[in-house]
């Protein structure tokens, strides 16, 4: 038979951290390089369509990918979902849309912030471009969102 021994309840706060670093590799480094200089890189596959953001990998055959190519800074909206409220860990103050992207000469979306300025200006197909941090440090927040492209 088991016994518990009797504890005092109470609570007891602590911080348990676990520090580590993770190369980026050659692709996702080459990436967050190329947005610390405004510019963004797709992945070429094989088969010739460009993935951006650019993965290491094919998704479709598993082969490998390292063939970098630059894609343009503006593209179209292909879906996109309304934040009213946003909260305080969120990329902008005040409501906003998270949209996939589809950027100039690149196959597939991202998902990044589109400040349209109210729900009523968001849409699917429209065009969009990005609006980048004024400082640049190497990280996906160097694009602060996407805003409508200036006609």
């Amino acid at each position: 038979m088991c016994s518990t021994p009797d504890v005092p309840s109470g609570e007891s706060t602590f911080t348990m951290e676990l520090l580590y670093r993770r190369s980026l590799g050659p692709v996702v480094g080459a990436f967050l390089t190329a947005l610390r200089e405004q510019r963004l890189l797709g992945s070429r596959t094989a088969e010739g369509r460009v993935i951006c953001p650019p993965l290491e990998y094919d998704p479709d055959s598993g082969d490998a990918v390292d063939d970098l190519v630059e894609v343009g800074s503006a593209g179209v909206v292909t879906g996109w979902s309304w934040v009213a409220e946003p909260r305080a860990k969120h990329p902008l103050p005040h409501p906003f849309a998270w949209a996939l992207v589809q950027l100039d000469g690149a196959d597939t979306s991202m998902v990044h912030a589109l400040d349209a300025g109210s729900l009523d200006a968001v849409r699917t197909g429209m065009r969009v471009q990005v609006r980048w941090a004024p400082e640049r440090t190497g990280h996906i927040t160097d694009i602060a969102c996407f805003e409508p492209e200036a006609s």
